[in-house]
């Protein structure tokens, strides 16, 4: 459905932090599948392991991850123009089997819970039609602008007062 390209154009992230090459399937606010070609020139290889290469797990679920909101990109349902997606929650993540250069990931994200700015997701990875990782997330659309006014508050502490005795 949708190539390199055009998933570049919908996620907010750049090269190389896009873990989406394609879009294989879509249901609008209810399933998408995506597809991720994992080779051996990515960047995290050399120290992921020296010795023998594994995509890192973190990066597998950042997949799931960008896969979730290329579908609610696509249902138009979030975000608005001010506001961007980001995965608030997750739980019961599973990583099954190791993942290595050469490998297809095939990523299906499918609707649990969906309210009006925020949506529960259950997503899977597949190689070769074999399950290697489980998850489920919690996403929340946020106004950009509540976000850079909390990125100048965050990690600001009062300056410590010295204390009388």
């Amino acid at each position: 459905m949708l190539d390199y390209e055009e998933v570049r154009r919908l996620l907010p992230q750049a090269h190389p932090f896009i873990f989406v090459d394609r879009v294989l399937d879509f249901e609008a606010k209810k399933r998408i599948v995506c597809l991720k070609n994992v080779t051996g020139s990515e960047s995290y290889f050399p120290g992921h392991f020296p010795g023998i290469a594994i995509m890192p797990g973190a990066l597998i679920g950042e997949a799931v991850a960008q896969s979730a909101a290329l579908l609610f990109v696509l249902s138009e349902k979030y975000p608005e123009e001010n506001n961007r997606l980001f995965v608030v929650g997750t739980t019961r993540t599973r990583f099954l089997k190791p993942v290595f250069p050469g490998d297809t990931l095939t990523i299906t994200v499918e609707v649990v819970k969906l309210l009006s700015s925020s949506a529960m997701v259950k997503g899977w990875v597949e190689v070769g039609g074999e399950k290697v990782v489980t998850t489920s997330l919690a996403l929340a659309a946020i106004d950009a602008a509540e976000l850079k006014a909390q990125k100048r508050t965050l990690g600001r502490s009062p300056v410590p007062q010295e204390v009388s005795r």
